[in-house]
């Protein structure tokens, strides 16, 4: 794998791909997170310690059919020179003949920032010459954005066909995260267990799948758990549930059986008059929740199965919250298991973190830095271990 600690960019001018889709405060634009920002500095600083001079693109949230001020990258410059330690250059476009002088005029050791990427429908679309305009503002193409490793777009896949092979490699976030999601995914140390957690089944259906055949021990929390407990036979209320998705739940489970994984769901739940931090609580066995209630959270008993198993794991792969962890009254069983997580990290296990909410709820809980690996992937993490070829990965290897 060519990475940027194997170039030497001096007097060059790296474009590099970053992911830099970061939340903002919707009132005063501010970055909330800048955990994918500092992911990047890496790389970025390689460049401009070698003597070099970087261009970064990336895009920023779903803007429809042109700019919007609250998708602009502008909002983040302040916080990229507050890491960086030095000011950075920004153009309020990503392609055209301002973008193409102020690319030209950038001198050794500076940084300049495009506006996003997804203000131009070409990006999503994988538009060849879009690509090429891109590809005309650097000597060399640097991807290190393994969030949108998943996607064919313009600036992550496309555009390495302008640049030969010795001029195109990965940063040390991307070669990062491959070699840690290789670490969970292809040489575990045993036990290997797996939590999943979020809302919906099919989001997970194909991790799972790929699971039964490297995983110890599946975890399963969060809304998605209630589909198999219906799927069981058992009285759910009103918990969130996948109808379409009973047989897929089904089968799982028979899976598990016949490869001799064990599956482990909450045995008892935190429930809710409604969807509120502020509905009535009570607690019960998953498989007997009563019309009009929810499972919101996994309840004590949960808690202490998961822990139990989670401590006794030398490889951990959690994706995905235990319940509603963003309400303070249904935020026990997420916080619980990352400190098991956390717990069993110190004693000697491998512990990857990986998906937006997973990350969020590390973060929330200030334990990022006691698991061995937090990915900056949620999507492209999901789909590289469910054995898809990642385009933006594919697009550097080839010659």
């Amino acid at each position: 794998m060519k990475t940027v600690d194997t170039y030497n960019f001096k007097n060059l001018c790296a474009l590099i791909r970053v992911d830099f889709n970061v939340p903002l405060d919707k009132q005063t634009f501010e970055v909330k997170d800048d955990t994918r920002i500092l992911g990047a500095l890496r790389t970025i600083n390689k460049v401009l310690q070698d003597g070099g001079s970087v261009i970064l693109m990336s895009h920023l949230g779903r803007p429809k059919g042109g700019p919007e001020e609250k998708y602009s990258l502008m909002h983040l410059v302040s916080t990229i020179s507050k890491a960086l330690n030095k000011p950075v250059k920004f153009v309020n476009d990503c392609i055209g003949e301002e973008v193409k002088q102020a690319a030209s005029s950038l001198k050794p050791g500076e940084v300049l920032l495009l506006e996003n990427l997804r203000f131009h429908a070409e990006e999503e679309k994988g538009d060849e010459a879009f690509a090429k305009q891109l590809a005309e503002l650097g000597d060399l193409f640097v991807n290190d954005a393994f969030g949108t490793a998943h996607r064919a777009h313009a600036s992550t896949a496309i555009i390495a066909k302008f640049f030969p092979a010795e001029k195109k490699m990965f940063g040390l976030l991307m070669a990062s995260e491959l070699e840690n999601a290789d670490k969970a995914i292809h040489e575990p140390a045993k036990p290997f267990t797996a939590i999943i957690g979020g809302a919906k089944v099919s989001d997970k259906i194909l991790i799972i799948e790929r699971l039964l055949g490297r995983a110890d021990n599946i975890i399963i929390g969060g809304g998605m758990a209630y589909t198999f407990f219906k799927a069981m036979g058992g009285n759910i209320g009103n918990s969130l549930c996948e109808e379409d998705r009973l047989d897929n739940a089904i089968q799982l489970i028979k899976k598990a059986e016949e490869k001799k994984v064990n599956i482990l769901l909450p045995a008892d739940s935190i429930t809710a008059s409604s969807f509120s931090n502020d509905a009535t609580r009570g607690k019960c066995a998953s498989m007997s929740i009563s019309t009009g209630n929810m499972g919101l959270d996994i309840g004590p008993k949960a808690i202490e199965d998961f822990r139990a198993v989670i401590l006794q794991s030398k490889t951990i792969l959690w994706n995905g919250p235990m319940g509603v962890f963003e309400f303070s009254n249904f935020q026990t069983g997420t916080k619980a298991v990352a400190e098991a997580v956390a717990e069993a990290t110190l004693k000697g296990a491998y512990s990857l973190v990986g998906g937006g909410d997973s990350v969020s709820a590390i973060n929330k809980y200030n334990l990022a830095d006691k698991v061995s690996y937090v990915s900056t992937g949620g999507g492209a993490l999901l789909e590289y271990f469910e054995g898809k070829e990642l385009p933006g990965v594919a697009a550097i290897m080839k010659k």
